[in-house]
């Protein structure tokens, strides 16, 4: 099977390292298709929209992480090569129909294509994640994953009221203070599982590097016609920030520094 990269194409993964004790992650932070896969039949158009990726997201992520003095793991592929999001067997990982939006390079694709794909951007997403938690864990490191995506304001001709959305596995000790954070601000309609929820499979890189290693963790999703403009970015940092700055006592994450030399040995 021949790798779907070329050498000169751009890394799968944006992986920077952060002195706090959250990992922020950005599954859809780019629309970029592997040149292999040319267009996948779609136009310039449909390829900037919100049907090819997280507009905004990765602009918030990259700013909270700043904030945050957080580590950051950003995604530089498009979701319709393969979601990063999904279970790589699930049928939506590799979609045929975003909202309403047909993509014809996706149909039909054979068993060998779709493990190229998932060789070449899904693995190593997921790989560096695992490799950035874990390096945390062997230095005692406290940790949390916070997960930042953004959802369109109208979906098949329906409007959506939520200004952010919080999203939760079924371990919601995290989640449910994040959200009565942001519920502090009367001037919020803030989603609890909406507008997704693990039902819509949503939930796979939060349950896999979050819940299944017992570490607290949520999902953000902000709508994106809030985050089009340089400022509408820098107030929604500056909120989330403020919120997730409040948990960290509540998340246990207060425990002293490693000293240089343990941090050593236990590399």
């Amino acid at each position: 099977m021949d790798a779907l990269l070329a050498p000169d194409e751009t890394p799968t993964v944006d992986i920077r390292e952060g002195g706090g004790p959250f990992v922020v992650v950005c599954e859809h932070a780019s629309n970029r298709l592997p040149r292999a896969l040319g267009s996948l039949g779609l136009g310039l158009l449909e390829l900037a929209s919100h049907v090819a990726w997280d507009p905004g997201a990765a602009d918030l992520a990259e700013g909270l992480a700043r904030r945050l003095d957080a580590a950051l793991v950003l995604q530089r592929y498009s979701r319709l090569a393969v979601d990063c999001n999904r279970d790589p067997a699930l049928p939506d990982a590799f979609c045929t129909l975003s909202e309403n939006t047909r993509v014809p390079g996706n149909v039909g694709l054979s068993d060998e294509q779709k493990a190229s794909r998932i060789d070449a951007l899904w693995a190593p997403f997921h790989a560096a994640i695992e490799r950035l938690v874990e390096g945390r864990k062997a230095r005692r490191r406290p940790t949390a994953l916070i997960t930042v995506h953004s959802f369109t304001p109208v979906y098949r001709g329906v409007a959506r009221p939520w200004h952010v959305g919080i999203i939760s596995t079924r371990e919601r000790r995290f989640s449910d203070v994040v959200l009565a954070e942001l519920r502090r601000d009367r001037a919020l309609t803030v989603g609890d599982n909406q507008p997704y929820s693990a039902k819509d499979n949503v939930d796979y890189t939060i349950r896999r590097h979050g819940r299944d290693r017992g570490l607290p963790h949520v999902m953000i999703e902000v709508r994106n016609d809030l985050l089009v403009s340089e400022n509408g970015v820098k107030e929604w940092v500056a909120r989330l920030a403020g919120a997730l700055e409040e948990l960290v006592p509540a998340a246990g994450m207060t425990s002293p520094p490693i000293a240089p030399e343990q941090e050593a040995a236990a590399t």
